[in-house]
């Protein structure tokens, strides 16, 4: 029988899902809006594009409005019935460190959550609320980016605060991009490459390292919320709070105001002054000193977590790139990597230029290095992993 997923990823201003059937996707759809009307981009597996237009009015209904197109599309019948719609969620809690069949205990945490984490939490709570509403006799299953990290002893969880107060309110160091670690670490160890003690390096718009040991994840660069850490495309990553403070009292911002700056208008895009994206940075950076400036910082900042994630583990084994930066740039893999010597790490330059081409992995060192991997993250391929444990556990289809 065939097991038919969709699965969801909201964004602030867009809406993005991809249907699965027998864990290949077949096809995904983007919404957004253009010269002020709501427009859906369907792409097929073939690569082929289709635009829809019309009768979109509100981006909270576009759920329903992927089930018409998939319908009217072929992609399905109306006689096939979803297993599953997934949405992956990054909250703080314990709750929310696991995967859950979405009931009205969920909603209601979400709910709560919202309160928490106003910059991070409201838009998927929305839409996980929109496919309940839409879809009812389909299960809707939330996946947790920081479950991968709850392996965790205390002492790397906890912040240096008191420990009644972490229990308490549940300020701790959660984690994320829990998913793409997972999928790494599946690859490696599916593929018979998994050592002791890896570093991997998820290098997107969002950042962050993993110390992965004996197969799970030992230590990891994010904290409470994602905005700790490394230097990211708009995050400030570690910053002293009295700095924060600092920051908050000379904008004029509320509470609110100062974590959406510093998750949004810092990182690349702060200290270059023009994007956060790297590549306008590297085209930019020859001709403008804050580009250069901003690059130089991001290599030095991932170095830097590369030597603490190593220094967790009392050594490593194996580094890892993924994520969208890491897979696709050479020269910044290049440039991290020529600081790591001290390690036992040299590139290839010539693997390291051609990257990972139409392959899933491909090994970059040089002769007599360790191992370095560049490995394509497939994060959905991880939910839906998991969502199927989930589902067989309670005895769902």
């Amino acid at each position: 029988m065939e097991k038919l997923f969709l699965v969801t990823n909201p964004g602030s201003s867009s809406r993005k899902y991809a249907l699965y059937k027998n864990g290949q996707e077949v096809c995904s759809l983007h919404f957004e809006t253009e010269d002020k009307k709501l427009i859906c981009t369907l792409k097929h597996s073939d690569g082929r594009t289709q635009k829809f237009t019309n009768g979109f009015k509100r981006i909270a209904d576009t759920i329903r409005y992927t089930y018409n197109i998939l319908t009217e599309t072929g992609y399905l019948s109306v006689d096939d019935t979803l297993d599953g719609i997934l949405a992956r969620v990054v909250a703080t809690g314990e709750f929310f460190n696991n995967d859950y069949i979405v009931d009205d205990e969920c909603l209601r945490l979400l709910e709560e959550e919202k309160r928490r984490a106003p910059l991070h939490v409201p838009v998927i709570a929305a839409e996980i609320s929109k496919c309940v509403e839409t879809f009812p006799e389909t299960p809707v299953i939330i996946i947790s980016d920081s479950h991968f990290h709850h392996t965790r002893d205390e002492v790397h969880k906890l912040y240096a605060i008191d420990v009644d107060l972490a229990n308490r309110a549940e300020i701790k160091r959660y984690g994320y991009h829990g998913l793409s670690m997972g999928a790494v670490r599946n690859y490696l160890r599916d593929h018979d490459l998994l050592p002791e003690r890896v570093v991997a390096c998820h290098l997107g718009s969002g950042a962050s390292l993993t110390a992965i040991k004996g197969g799970y994840s030992y230590d990891t660069t994010m904290g409470y919320t994602p905005l700790e850490g490394v230097m990211m495309a708009t995050r400030s990553g570690d910053i002293d709070p009295a700095a924060a403070i600092a920051i908050q009292h000379e904008l004029g911002l509320n509470d609110e105001a100062i974590e959406e700056y510093l998750n949004r208008q810092c990182g690349l895009l702060g200290v270059s002054g023009v994007s956060g994206d790297m590549r306008d940075v590297l085209e930019l950076r020859a001709s403008n000193p804050r580009a250069q400036l901003a690059y130089d910082m991001y290599i030095y900042r991932i170095q830097r977590a590369i030597g603490e994630m190593v220094a967790s583990m009392c050594g490593t084994d194996a580094l890892v790139f993924t994520a969208t930066i890491g897979e696709r740039n050479a020269e910044i893999r290049r440039d991290i990597v020529a600081g790591l010597e001290y390690l036992g790490f040299k590139l290839d330059d010539q693997k390291n230029d051609a990257g990972l081409g139409d392959s899933d992995h491909v090994d970059i060192s040089a002769k007599g290095s360790k191992p370095i991997y560049v490995i394509h993250t497939d994060e959905a391929a991880a939910m839906l992993r998991r969502a199927e444990i989930l589902l067989a556990a309670q005895g769902t289809k």
